[in-house]
């Protein structure tokens, strides 16, 4: 039985009576999609079925006081958020929401005339902020795959290395969320340590005046969260380590390809038909050292990525931002539709 047939049995069985049942979706669901490694086309036999969707909201949520943005049930994997909430996520190209308005037409299952018109007007959501969401998806990848090999195939001192790098990374996205401060201001360097048990480790020299202290906290609790991975002893066995380990370089080079793809075409792509192979094989284990590190053919392939999505950047015909009177309109109509 193909994952078609599969679901749409599922969903009609008792498992996902809460898709009826629950006040919130009961008639409300506008679509609902494959997600996950099925939605890519990078399923294995082990892979779960996931399923996301949108519903519109009921009189009381956009009128009253009731306040719903979304369902999470766990034991199915479903997630189903309120229209309005799933709008103000796709303006940024939200990388896993975006997703579901380029699955394949296969893939949609429940789908109403309001949702086939959300999902035809996917292009009216695409914008240039798709750079800095999928930028930042993708580094929150790159960052589990090195943090998991520094932790467990690194010296402490090549781990402490890795972790600055981390932090540095981490500490460019700063930029807008917290008060700014001066160049220097927070430097963070490696030095020989005292630490019986360690080579080096990283300092810090900090000197900042009339700072918030809340923006402080939270850079410092970014910073700590950092400290805290890298530090994690992971008592999963190697064979798993590995599955996890593939799994964060697939999804690097997926997310990668995704964000070329909406900057040259303007299209979302979720099924990645023409890059199964290639994802496919990152996923069973290649470019794998036998030592657990990645050799350089996979970095070869990250920075030709790197290099195309610097160019798409520069000459993608997106607009910086997306038409959000437009948007608006859009959204006004949906509910009004709803309503009646």
């Amino acid at each position: 039985m193909d994952i078609t047939e599969q679901v749409k049995r599922l969903i009609s069985g008792e498992k996902y009576d809460f898709l009826r049942q629950n006040k919130y979706l009961d008639g409300q669901i506008i679509f609902l999609a494959l997600g996950g490694s099925h939605a890519y086309g990078t399923s294995t036999e082990n892979s779960d079925i996931d399923l996301r969707g949108v519903c519109l909201s009921r009189i009381e949520n956009l009128l009253g006081l009731s306040d719903f943005e979304q369902i999470t049930e766990t034991t199915t994997d479903t997630t189903v958020y309120a229209f309005n909430k799933f709008v103000r996520l796709i303006l940024n190209c939200n990388p896993n929401t975006i997703e579901m308005l380029g699955a394949k037409q296969e893939h949609y299952f429940l789908t109403t005339k309001i949702g086939s018109e959300l999902i035809a007007n996917r292009k009216m959501f695409l914008s240039k902020r798709a750079i800095k969401s999928f930028s930042g998806y993708a580094m929150a990848q790159l960052n589990r795959l090195q943090n998991n090999l520094a932790r467990h195939t690194y010296s402490q001192a090549e781990r402490e290395r890795h972790m600055l790098n981390s932090i540095n990374r981490a500490m460019m996205d700063f930029d807008g969320r917290y008060a700014d401060f001066e160049e220097g201001s927070i430097k963070l360097y490696i030095d020989k340590s005292e630490k019986a048990d360690f080579e080096t480790e990283i300092f810090a020299d900090i000197s900042l005046k009339h700072y918030p202290l809340r923006d402080y906290k939270s850079i410092w609790s970014e910073m700590n969260s950092i400290i805290k991975n890298y530090g994690k002893i992971n008592h999963r066995n190697n064979k798993k380590d590995d599955a996890h380990l593939a799994k964060h370089a697939m999804h690097l080079i997926r997310l990668y390809l995704m964000c070329i793809d909406i900057l040259e075409k303007e299209e979302i792509i979720t099924y990645r038909e023409n890059d199964i192979n290639l994802l496919m094989s990152i996923r069973n284990g290649a470019y794998r050292k036998s030592d657990g590190t990645y050799d350089a053919e996979f970095f070869e392939i990250l920075e030709g990525l790197e290099r195309r999505l610097d160019y798409a950047k520069i000459n993608t015909s997106l607009p910086a931002e997306p038409d959000i009177k437009k948007i608006e309109e859009f959204v006004i109509e949906v509910n009004s539709k709803g309503l009646k």
